[in-house]
């Protein structure tokens, strides 16, 4: 009767606010810390494009305008994060077992791994397009979240269904920017251990993806028309 009871109060506090900020706090610190950490290399790199502006723009490196860019669209994106999960809407489904949960949070920080990995010299060239891949990733990714708003979640939960905007394009246009954004990353640390690296993340973005479908499936009738219709994550491929 104790444990009943118990078990009780602990799925109604699961559907409470206060819950899922509880749930969410690591993930808003780990932004809002990543967002304090950027800051000062990312002060100096814009004070050394302004200082290129007023000197001679003409030899302004192009590498150093994409560069700060990237840092700028990323801190954008961190903050955004902080904002949106504090914000979110309580889950109405969760996907249930360790595997899913496991799936996404391997697939959201297996970029971590490429700060273990030594930066490769790059070609010019080769280094622009890195900076060009991280840039449309992240930016794609600004755009998914800033639609998916308060039905954001690292785990595979059903809060909104989103339907407009990128979503009308494809399923999953927050993972595929992620997911473009972190090629560009693994380029620059091109090695056999960043490509499995990379690889590995996108097979866990996938599991990610496939639970969360089957959640907003369960959750939302008219989730099955919208599947039909919407890639996952290319219009025509797949």
């Amino acid at each position: 009767m104790v444990i009943a009871m118990v078990k009780g109060r602990l799925r109604t506090l699961r559907r409470t606010k206060i819950y899922d900020l509880f749930a969410a706090a690591p993930l808003i610190a780990w932004f809002a810390f990543s967002v304090t950490q950027m800051l000062p290399s990312l002060s100096q790199r814009v004070e050394m494009v302004m200082l290129f502006v007023r000197t001679d723009p003409s030899v302004l490196p192009a590498s150093l305008i994409f560069r700060t860019f990237s840092e700028v669209a990323t801190l954008v994106f961190f903050a955004l994060s902080v904002v949106m999960y504090i914000v979110r809407y309580i889950p109405q489904r969760r996907a249930p077992g360790f595997y899913p949960r496991f799936a996404a949070v391997v697939g959201t920080f297996s970029n971590l791994g490429f700060l273990w990995l030594p930066p490769q010299k790059l070609s010019y060239s080769l280094y622009l397009v890195s900076l060009l891949l991280l840039i449309a990733g992240i930016v794609f990714a600004i755009c998914a979240l800033l639609v998916l708003g308060r039905s954001i979640s690292l785990l595979p939960e059903a809060r909104r269904l989103v339907t407009r905007g990128p979503y009308a394009l494809v399923r999953h246009p927050l993972y595929l920017g992620e997911m473009v954004a972190v090629a560009g990353i693994a380029l620059q640390h091109l090695s056999a251990w960043a490509l499995l690296l990379l690889g590995l993340g996108w097979a866990f973005q996938i599991q990610r993806m496939k639970y969360e479908e089957l959640v907003l499936f369960q959750s939302f009738p008219e989730y099955g028309d919208y599947m039909a219709r919407t890639a996952r994550l290319v219009p025509g491929v797949h």
